[in-house]
């Protein structure tokens, strides 16, 4: 047994249970796999508490990635091809990720090659501004590109 207080040895269950009681605290078994379990003397509540504030803290420190969508159809012309490009470029200077998709249709999912070529040539177009993350590929109606903002320079 470990703990604050606790001169830190082996006792009988029912000696670090009674130990526990008269410090009005908990008994906790740390790591139940060792030979033989290890536990420590605390206050349950206070402990679940305060690793709830580090979880919290911990999440908020950490960097949201925010995923913008672009879509495209299978013949999206060369106008509205720049416009999406445009806001492409937009969302990864702000440092948002971006997926682009060609959404097929009907029967125009017969034109495979066409959204390929498209979100080819828009990764192409944004290889200054992004790295491909995952090259196009084809989910049921949909063919996707994921694209990161690349790190940037001081």
């Amino acid at each position: 047994m470990v703990g604050d207080n606790v001169e830190n040895k082996i006792y009988d269950t029912d000696t670090a249970i009674r130990m526990a009681r008269d410090m009005e605290l908990d008994l906790v078994e740390i790591s139940e796999n060792s030979n033989p379990p290890v536990c420590k003397i605390i206050d349950y509540q206070k402990f679940l508490y305060e690793r709830k504030k580090k979880d919290k803290e911990q999440k908020a420190k950490a960097a949201k990635s925010i995923v913008k969508e672009i879509r495209f159809g299978p013949n999206t012309d060369e106008h509205d091809f720049n416009f999406k490009l445009k806001h492409a470029i937009k969302f990864l200077e702000e440092g948002a990720k971006v997926k682009a998709y060609v959404h097929f249709k009907g029967r125009s999912i017969a034109y495979k090659e066409k959204g390929e070529i498209i979100l080819l040539k828009f990764a192409q177009e944004l290889e200054n501004y992004a790295k491909v993350e995952q090259l196009p590929k084809l989910e049921g109606n949909r063919m996707f590109l994921h694209l990161a903002p690349l790190p940037k320079k001081k």
